[in-house]
């Protein structure tokens, strides 16, 4: 992702390199359903709703996502 001017940033996930980590950002001037931005390290961006957020969310407080990184 190269340009995030206007974007407020959330988190950045890793941050320990210089590899392009995964960023969280919220696009206050987006559209209500594409206001959340997740960036990978390749540059592409996902894009969703605070409510599709908030259900992921929800999700991995409920350990619902737990065992998706284990090998």
């Amino acid at each position: 992702m190269t340009d995030t001017s206007g974007l407020e940033p959330v988190a950045t996930f890793c941050g320990d390199c210089d590899c392009g980590c995964p960023q969280l950002f919220v696009d206050p001037s987006a559209p209500a359903d594409q206001r959340i931005i997740l960036t990978d390290d390749f540059g592409q961006r996902v894009r969703m709703s605070l409510d599709q957020f908030t259900h992921l969310l929800d999700d991995a407080k409920a350990g619902r996502l737990d065992g998706i990184a284990l090998p």
